[in-house]
């Protein structure tokens, strides 16, 4: 085990963390990895006290209320500090009676996005909630991050659902795009699909290449020892992703995420977007 073979889980304060740790800790497990579970904590300079600040004041009143609301800063940090501290520790318990050999924790002040550049270098795999703790409160379906996020690292991104169930049926969402072609012998060469029964997919409007593209995932995957299924599926992507995860009882789907650029996808919208709200399993995103 070293230092360059890290799994990054990412967790807030929320349900969804407790998941997040047992995908990660699974794959830890499989590849023998270092587990390290990141907590940051957002700042809010904006926050207000809640009383009202509002008209002239002497030098003096001012310097007072300028130390007051420093000092309620350093107890708000000082108590986000230790219940993140707490918050870790429950889930490295949790993650060593998994199994998982070595376990570390970070908690950081920031922006999540920006931490997770930061710290991508040495990380081969990064666990994130789908949803987080803001989007539990406002019942969104997809976490405000997991674009932000996806987007800026060049990681695989395994992004959870609720619950947890170890991963036996494996479906990769293949377009013959070279981001999916490297999805392929990413399952064909790790240990973490070894022995997982593997299905490859096509859906769409079929190509002249289609047929050619989807007997090379195949045989990729048929000749490092896997007993692969394909099928070439006419249709609406989203529709026939989703329903071939039901009816195969897929546990993880794996497909290549926001090809298109931000502003194409705020104009036209996001087939990633759409495939994973419309998927209710763990998904593998690949940049």
């Amino acid at each position: 085990m070293t230092d360059d073979n890290k799994i990054l889980a990412c967790v807030d304060q929320s349900r969804f963390a407790e998941y997040v740790a047992d995908y990660a800790s699974w794959a830890a497990r499989r590849l023998d990895a270092l587990l390290e579970f990141l907590y940051v904590i957002d700042r809010h300079p904006e926050r207000a006290s809640g009383e009202d600040h509002s008209g002239a004041i002497g030098i003096d009143a001012q310097e007072n209320l300028l130390n007051k609301l420093s000092a309620e800063d350093a107890a708000r940090t000082k108590a986000a500090r230790e219940s993140g501290r707490i918050f870790l520790n429950r889930l490295r318990e949790r993650a060593v009676a998994a199994g998982v050999a070595q376990v570390d924790v970070r908690q950081r002040h920031g922006e999540l996005e920006e931490t997770l550049t930061e710290r991508q270098e040495g990380v081969q795999l990064v666990v994130l909630g789908r949803r987080g703790e803001a989007a539990e409160q406002t019942l969104r379906d997809l976490g405000r991050n997991v674009e932000r996020v996806v987007r800026a690292l060049q990681r695989p991104i395994l992004t959870v659902t609720e619950g947890f169930r170890v991963p036996e049926r494996v479906m990769i969402a293949f377009d013959g795009s070279a981001v999916t072609r490297r999805g392929v012998q990413m399952v064909a060469t790790s240990p973490l699909f070894r022995g997982l029964s593997i299905h490859v997919l096509m859906s769409g409007k079929e190509r002249q290449d289609s047929r050619r593209q989807l007997e090379w995932a195949r045989s990729t995957l048929e000749a490092a020892g896997f007993a692969a299924t394909a099928a070439l599926i006419p249709g609406d992507p989203e529709s026939v992703v989703a329903s071939t995860v039901k009816e195969q009882s897929v546990d993880l789907l794996i497909m290549g995420a926001f090809g298109h650029s931000p502003l194409r996808s705020l104009l036209l919208g996001s087939k990633t977007a759409d495939l994973l709200r419309s998927s209710a399993v763990p998904t593998l995103l690949l940049r």
